[in-house]
């Protein structure tokens, strides 16, 4: 396939219709593999009604061997389409989610976070025999150790009204209005994943523009969030039905308007200045004075763009250390200038390095 089949729900088995993507070729994989559930017989409701589960043929993969062999295949047709700096995760519950985890690291990934995912209305245990099944498990990896994968750090604290985003996430299951139904009134999809998941998904692991694969796509869970956010996707799906549900309802969906894609950019994300560069510009001169917070350690501005302090001389971060007798030092917070308004941090004239480059 020479080019990219983005914004498409390409139909056939996983593994196959991966192997026609090119190498290195997609920014995320999200996979909601088949849970294989081991059930025994029909579950029902304290009024004698049938419960609505997991049974379809796809969910059936055989025993263990046959769905380690399984999860083998798709995993390494994953990790073969993903860039070098890409992002990947997969999702499970107990039935699953150990037996992938140890493939995924025999298979070379890097698990970077193991994410819980609470429900709040989780379904009941209705033979009352185990606790309440409440959660299931996302792992996030790197195609390997040394991968920096796309991380919105403060998009998510953002998100989180100014506080870290923690591991533990607590949503809703999918239900009312966004649960999708066929011609029957019945769902259209047994594991129809929330779209809210699927937003904290994609806003942290990826950009605008990136394209993200899902390959056992279902109903269009993935491709609906992708399309809302500015992400392009690519689907793969076996079965007709989903695939016919899946496109009636990206259709219906128009995305965010360009300017509405931007979210808040973590520092490390920023284009890198070095103290130098303040030096070049004139904002900080050969000669100048630099202060601690309390004004009590001083130490001169060279040319080069290194301190000196007595006989200590370095960067901003050795000397400011050194000085304090301490293993580290973050110079652009502890070192300050004098302005009119008081001793300013060296970072207010960092920010205003990264404003020119910006413009």
């Amino acid at each position: 396939m020479d080019q990219l089949p983005i914004d498409q729900i390409l139909e056939g088995e996983c593994v196959e219709v991966m192997k026609t993507l090119p190498d290195e070729s997609v920014d995320l994989v999200f996979a909601d593999p088949p849970y294989n559930l081991q059930l025994g017989g029909d579950l029902h409701r304290p009024d004698n009604s049938k419960v609505d589960a997991v049974d379809n043929d796809w969910d059936q993969i055989g025993g263990f061997d046959e769905y380690d062999l399984f999860t083998w295949q798709w995993l390494e047709q994953a990790r073969r389409v993903l860039k070098p700096n890409g992002g990947f995760w997969v999702i499970g519950s107990y039935h699953n989610i150990y037996r992938v985890g140890s493939i995924l690291q025999d298979a070379g990934f890097w698990v970077l976070n193991d994410i819980i995912w609470r429900k709040s209305n989780p379904m009941p245990n209705f033979k009352g025999t185990r606790f309440t099944n409440a959660h299931e498990t996302l792992l996030w990896a790197a195609k390997t150790k040394d991968a920096r994968p796309t991380f919105n750090y403060a998009a998510m604290k953002a998100l989180n009204d100014g506080v870290q985003m923690r591991s533990d996430w607590t949503l809703p299951i999918c239900s009312g209005g966004e649960r999708l139904k066929d011609a029957d009134g019945k769902k259209a999809h047994p594991t129809q994943k929330p779209e809210a998941l699927l937003h904290r998904v994609l806003l942290s692991t990826t950009n605008p523009g990136d394209v993200v694969l899902d390959p056992f796509f279902g109903t269009g869970t993935t491709g609906a969030a992708a399309k809302r956010l500015g992400r392009h996707f690519i689907g793969v799906e076996r079965d007709e039905d989903y695939i016919a549900v899946a496109r009636e309802r990206l259709l219906a969906i128009e995305p965010a308007a360009r300017e509405a894609l931007n979210v808040t950019q973590s520092k490390r994300a920023q284009p890198r200045i070095p103290f130098g560069a303040l030096v070049e510009r004139g904002l900080v001169k050969p000669g100048d004075t630099l202060y601690c917070p309390k004004g009590r350690n001083t130490a001169r501005v060279r040319a080069d763009g290194t301190l000196i302090a007595g006989d200590r001389a370095g960067s901003i971060h050795q000397v400011g250390a050194q000085l304090q007798a301490a293993p580290s030092c973050n110079g652009w917070t502890y070192w300050h200038v004098r302005t009119k308004q008081g001793l300013a941090p060296i970072d207010v004239l960092r920010s205003e390095v990264r404003a020119t480059l910006e413009n």
